[in-house]
């Protein structure tokens, strides 16, 4: 049973799962744990590539096919709907049958459609297979998040949880690089196929290393539980187990979304909530639109393209850092600070006439600042909800917080066509990074008794 505190450190699990509890040493690192966050960091390259490639592309696809910025933002917020409907509606799908068969299935939809996108001849194919991409990045980024908090070590969860989410953008930079250097020689769509490719290529990857958590196995105890749990808890340098634990019946209070919101979770899901929404709908109406404002600020188109890359090489920055320094401070006052430093950095690039290089190095600091904190979110929420809820909770936060991520691409699109200015538009995309920040400040942490 958990009690919550206001107070309660958030950079270690309160929850003790069933694998930790057969475990003598939860704080060293094993082969198979970094593995395991290995193959999600991977995974999440992927991710923040079949995201982020489509804003990429967008100048050439826009003069290819003659698109408003209106139609491109419905093209952007396709696939943000389709995460939301995979955090909703799939994800919580990981805490009934694994973590590691909603991963593979979600990177076989994932495949499918980037293919589709590539061979799209027309904006409703184009948008039908960015929403189906969406459905699989939403399901799999919940499903790895949990998979992440269950196998590293109990001393590093925070951290191991937060780095994940720093393949996101490094998948998006390499990907930023790649397209600026062959899109003109090759177009659009060849960067789609491309991308496609490399999703197909990594399905026999993650089918023959990632693993099934062995707390999922324990408490669920599907065919072959047993022979499974210890192979891998041999592999963590823990105790084997010789028969099964024994099964509890499962309480319909205590599993998929009255899970969520029971044990006094009710007010902490809705400010994790309310900060998803927020969060999202400044971080994908930058990461959206960051080339193209980049080229409204005065940048020229390829130096544009270097603007969204070197956004996401501050991402990856600012997702470690703030995975390393939660061991010391508590996680949801860095994602306030980090969040109300991203509204800065935001005010900053919309209303100061700057140096390319002084424009590059601000939309370092958004990236830095902006993913940085929110995606402290995923750790926070690893460590508010326990493993029996933890997918999805996790794929509820996130997809409610969709709401926010279809909202800002279109609000931008529409504020673009409407001639605003670009430091009024900065200047409303900063106000919902505070309100986020603020959000989180309030949610109180549960803590073991």
């Amino acid at each position: 049973m958990a009690s919550y505190s206001a107070a309660g450190s958030v950079s270690v699990r309160p929850y003790v799962t069933v694998g930790e509890a057969a475990s003598q040493n939860v704080d060293g690192w094993t082969a198979r744990q970094v593995l395991v966050v290995a193959i999600c960091f991977l995974l999440n390259m992927l991710d923040g590539m079949d995201v982020l490639i489509l804003s990429y592309v967008a100048p050439a696809l826009s003069a290819d096919w003659n698109v408003s910025p209106e139609s491109l933002g419905v093209v952007f917020s396709s696939s943000l709907a389709g995460m939301a409907a995979g955090g909703l509606l799939i994800a919580p799908l990981a805490d009934r049958f694994g973590r590691r068969k909603l991963i593979i299935a979600s990177l076989v939809m994932m495949t499918v459609a980037m293919f589709g996108s590539a061979l799209a001849t027309s904006i409703v194919e184009l948008i039908v297979s960015r929403f189906v991409v969406g459905i699989g990045i939403g399901t799999v980024l919940a499903s790895m998040a949990a998979l992440t908090a269950e196998y590293a070590p109990a001393r590093h969860r925070t951290f191991a949880v937060g780095f994940l989410q720093a393949g996101y953008p490094v998948g998006a930079t390499l990907t930023g690089f790649i397209v600026a250097h062959q899109i003109d020689t090759h177009g659009w769509q060849a960067m789609l196929l491309g991308a496609a490719t490399l999703c197909l290529l990594a399905l026999p990857l993650v089918w023959a290393l990632l693993p099934e958590s062995v707390d999922f196995l324990l408490a669920h105890q599907p065919k072959g539980a047993l022979p499974k749990a210890n192979r891998l808890l041999a592999s963590l340098g823990r105790p084997t187990l010789t028969a099964l634990p024994e099964r509890r019946a499962t309480d319909s209070g205590s599993v998929g979304l009255r899970g969520v919101l029971g044990e006094g979770r009710t007010m902490g899901t809705i400010l994790l909530w309310t900060a998803t929404i927020f969060g999202f709908m400044t971080l994908y109406f930058v990461i959206s639109w960051i080339p193209k404002l980049a080229v409204e600020a005065g940048l020229p188109s390829t130096q544009a393209i270097y603007a969204g890359a070197v956004y996401n090489i501050g991402a990856f920055i600012g997702i470690t850092s703030i995975g390393l320094i939660a061991s010391r401070i508590d996680l949801r006052r860095l994602i306030l600070l980090y969040m109300v430093l991203a509204a800065v950095a935001l005010v900053v690039f919309g209303a100061v006439s700057m140096t390319i290089a002084a424009t590059l190095l601000t939309a370092f600091f958004i990236g830095a600042f902006i993913q940085g904190g929110f995606n402290g979110c995923y750790p926070l929420a690893t460590s508010f909800y326990p493993p029996q809820v933890r997918s999805t909770g996790l794929g509820w936060a996130m997809g409610v917080g969709r709401i926010g991520a279809v909202i800002g691409p279109m609000l931008g699109g529409v504020l673009l066509a409407e001639k605003v200015p670009l430091s009024a538009i900065f200047a409303v995309f900063a106000v919902p990074a505070v309100l986020a920040g603020v959000a989180v400040s309030f949610i109180r942490m549960p803590t073991a008794r």
